[in-house]
């Protein structure tokens, strides 16, 4: 494979990853993107930091040696905050991570009450507790861990109706916390939740602003490829660990995002 034609591959568990690729395109036309979402392990929010350890860097093993890319995404949070430091020892090329936007939702915070959505495995980590303690230490950071949102999205994404109600359950986790009526900042530490924001702003019970990392994490892929060439020919692939018809029901998703072929690894 020539230099050029080598892809950016994203990783996550399922479909959260495509929240990363959209800043990523808009910032990098004529890249070439390998989308692998390991279903047959999916979802990653409820499983323990020992299973995610030992399952991510082996299957960004294979993945590195059958699509040799230039640089990998990590496009899910709880993925980046267990298996990152592992990753980047094994593989001898650019990773980049996905943490939650804790930094720039403190910025913006004027009543310096900020909502974290988050799987429970993203949420439990210590690198969360020091993310707050750096960047928003004068804030007050309320949790919620859902993995009912991180199936509402890939339910979306499918084409399937989604009840508000189950959108406006879970922002209940946040706003009916003590102090959660101040949160003026929600920040959407899954990278399936950006997926469904509309939603989530339809169904808070008050304006707020949601942040997430993506378009930070498009900056940073555009920064470690600056003056690559590119060769872009043909659609991009997604790659399934498991392509069952639930999988299969994302095409038109992926298609409408330029994937146009989809793998079984």
């Amino acid at each position: 494979m020539d230099a050029a034609d080598r892809p950016i591959l994203f990783f996550d568990s399922g479909v959260g990853g495509l929240s990363i690729v959209a800043p990523a395109r808009a910032l990098l036309p004529d890249a070439r993107f390998v989308y692998a979402a390991d279903s047959a392990g999916f979802p990653y929010g409820t499983k323990s930091e020992g299973e995610i350890a030992a399952r991510v860097p082996a299957l960004l093993g294979r993945l590195a040696e059958r699509y040799r890319p230039r640089l990998i995404v990590i496009a899910c949070n709880t993925a980046s905050t267990i298996a990152l430091p592992a990753v980047r020892s094994a593989l001898d090329l650019p990773i980049v991570g996905t943490v939650p936007a804790i930094k720039p939702a403190a910025a913006i915070s004027k009543t310096r009450t900020i909502g974290v959505l988050g799987t429970d495995a993203t949420l439990r980590q210590a690198y969360v507790d020091d993310l707050a303690q750096r960047f928003a230490a004068d804030c007050t950071v309320l949790r919620h861990g859902s993995a009912a949102l991180v199936e509402l999205a890939e339910a979306k994404l499918r084409g399937e109706a989604n009840d508000p109600a189950a959108y406006r359950a879970v922002l209940a986790g946040l706003f009916d916390q003590p102090g959660g009526a101040a949160i003026d900042v929600i920040v959407n530490a899954c990278t399936h939740f950006p997926l469904v924001e509309d939603e989530l702003a339809t169904a808070a019970p008050r304006p707020v602003v949601f942040v997430d990392g993506g378009p930070g994490i498009a900056r940073r892929i555009a920064f470690l490829t600056a003056g690559q060439s590119w060769r872009r020919t043909g659609g991009d692939v997604a790659v399934f660990t498991a392509l069952t018809d639930r999988e299969r029901a994302l095409a038109p998703a992926l298609a409408a995002r330029a994937f146009s072929t989809i793998e079984a690894l």
